[in-house]
């Protein structure tokens, strides 16, 4: 490390990053971190559009209560319900499994929340039309709902993939094997062994932002436009 810090090298190299790669599994937690993110994304928005069509287009007894109950919960602290939780893993025999990653993304309070906001928008005489020529429940969540959700649901995958892709306490906590952690654990374990090579570890750092920063590029306009709908329509 040079000072003063010299912005552009004289002699450019990948050294860096072939010694991240030939010195570590990082390929293998790339994986590991994209199979953990991609399907917790997808279990997020399938569970919270169900529970937000629900709560927005369903009548049933004490919904606005059941709602308010649900959304307290974000309240909570993330570190309050991770003992419970743990054991709960621990019961089922999950431990060191992605499935014990995975699963709590079944409960997004703020993902429902959002899309409730956006599904209430929704005219009924859409549904309503739907229901007329057919359709049932799930077919009018399905083929009307969803897609005129689509700019709300792009916001999600996108706040929600980097979430679950820098997640760094739980996995740890989950996954005891080193052939499963995930991108941040493998950047911490870099950490300590190459405390002193300052270029090995932003070679590692830079590879782990590449995948956020595409997510972002190819989806910003739906995020922006998601965002507006989900936040200012009620």
């Amino acid at each position: 490390m040079a000072i003063p810090i010299e912005w552009i090298p004289k002699e450019p190299t990948f050294a860096a990053y072939i010694k991240v790669f030939s010195r570590f599994p990082f390929l293998k937690t790339i994986g590991n971190s994209l199979y953990i993110s991609i399907a917790y994304t997808l279990i997020t928005l399938i569970s919270a559009s169900m529970a937000a069509f629900a709560f927005a287009k369903i009548k049933f007894p004490k919904a606005e209560l059941l709602l308010k109950c649900f959304l307290a919960t974000m309240m909570i602290p993330t570190q309050v319900t991770m003992i419970p939780l743990f054991v709960v893993m621990n019961r089922l025999g999950w431990i060191n499994s992605f499935g014990s990653v995975i699963l709590p993304s079944i409960f997004r309070p703020f993902a429902m929340f959002l899309l409730v906001q956006q599904m209430r928008t929704i005219p009924d005489d859409f549904l309503n039309a739907a229901r007329i020529d057919g359709a049932n429940t799930f077919q009018v969540y399905r083929h009307v709902a969803l897609p005129l959700c689509v700019p709300t649901l792009a916001t999600l995958s996108i706040t929600t993939f980097m979430e679950s892709w820098n997640d760094y306490l739980w996995p740890l906590l989950m996954l005891t094997d080193k052939t499963k952690m995930t991108l941040p654990i493998a950047l911490s374990t870099l950490n300590g062994q190459y405390a002193t090579e300052y270029n090995v570890l932003m070679a590692g750092s830079l590879i782990s932002m590449i995948p956020i920063i595409l997510v972002y590029i190819f989806a910003q306009r739906s995020f922006k436009s998601g965002m507006i709908a989900g936040g200012i329509k009620g």
